[in-house]
């Protein structure tokens, strides 16, 4: 029986990948197993994948014929894993030795659907600690109870899949599988799912994930069309939300989240080619055309007079028939 899989997609870090593989040898165990997804890399992140399969301690190494993106590849190794519990990596990102053993035996301890760790963000040579919005830690509770207050960060904007570690059962309810071809923002109708739909989960004080920032080919430094994904994304967010039980209550939550997403990329417009800044701005007027507009009124009366003011104004923008759509 495979207690641990490990989902790793990698697309075109053949400088990372190396100690990314490096960490996974330091966590290897004979019950755990490592999917190594190559996302149709075309630098020499497939040579360095081939390797690892020979090398690596439980490896399992799969491959795409064509580039599909974070959540499809991680959707491929999710169909592969055959273990008990399931958690992610990303291809650029790196582990604390020992690390999977301490987050096996801290759900198995707590016995709950799935646990979120805190993280360490490394920035060139900075780094900094990163918290689990929680502030109740080592306690089980209903996962749907953490998703408010709607004017504060929670445990469903913390949404980095590779923060915790989740129980089997949850891959056969269908909640752990990301909505295919996302490009950005993959993480965000995935945690919501997950606050919404899982039973129990709880957060613990546990680092040993070190998560790389300023990656030149990370999506989160391009500013090309891909990024705009976030639309569809939140989208997707309010959509499920709003066939809540709760909507009444947690459809604020969702549609403020979005606002401020789309008041943060407005407010740094110059990072995108200018083709795709004015996509920006048509797909989210569009957007806040799509949510319901009660809550909109009341979430944008809710935030600071900049980002309401910058809102407001994209929300008189004139949208066409195809863009609304």
């Amino acid at each position: 029986m495979v207690k641990l899989s490990v989902i790793v997609p990698f697309y075109n870090v053949q400088q990372y990948a190396p100690d990314t593989l490096k960490s996974l040898r330091a966590n290897a165990r004979d019950d755990f197993e490592f999917i190594l997804v190559d996302d149709c890399s075309k630098d020499e992140t497939p040579e360095i994948l081939e390797r690892a399969a020979r090398e690596l301690p439980g490896a399992v190494h799969l491959r795409h014929e064509t580039n599909g993106g974070l959540a499809t590849a991680r959707n491929t190794g999710l169909d592969a894993a055959r273990g008990e519990y399931l958690t992610f990596l990303d291809g650029d990102d790196w582990l604390a030795p020992g690390y999977y053993a301490q987050l096996v035996a801290a759900i198995e301890q707590l016995g709950c659907d799935f646990v979120r760790t805190d993280h360490v963000q490394c920035t060139a040579r900075a780094r900094s600690i990163h918290r689990v919005p929680h502030g109740r830690r080592g306690v089980v509770m209903p996962p749907r109870d953490v998703i408010l207050p709607a004017d504060r960060s929670t445990s469903v904007d913390y949404a980095y899949a590779w923060a915790g570690i989740y129980h089997r059962r949850l891959a056969d309810q269908g909640l752990l599988h990301f909505t295919d071809g996302l490009r950005t923002a993959e993480d965000r109708p995935w945690i919501w799912r997950l606050h919404r739909e899982a039973e129990s989960f709880a957060a613990v004080g546990l680092l040993g994930v070190f998560y790389r920032r300023g990656v030149a080919s990370s999506l989160t430094q391009i500013g090309d069309v891909r990024q705009l994904d976030f639309i569809r994304a939140f989208d997707q967010v309010v959509r499920e939300t709003a066939e809540d039980r709760d909507a009444d209550k947690l459809l604020p939550k969702a549609v403020r989240t979005y606002c401020a997403i789309i008041s943060h990329h407005l407010g740094s417009i110059e990072r995108f080619e200018p083709q795709v800044a004015r996509k920006l701005k048509s797909r989210s007027a569009a957007a806040l055309k799509r949510m319901p507009q009660g809550v909109l009124d009341d979430a944008l009366d809710s935030m600071d007079i900049q980002r309401a003011t910058r809102l407001r104004r994209l929300r008189r923008r004139p949208v066409s028939a195809e863009v609304a759509a």
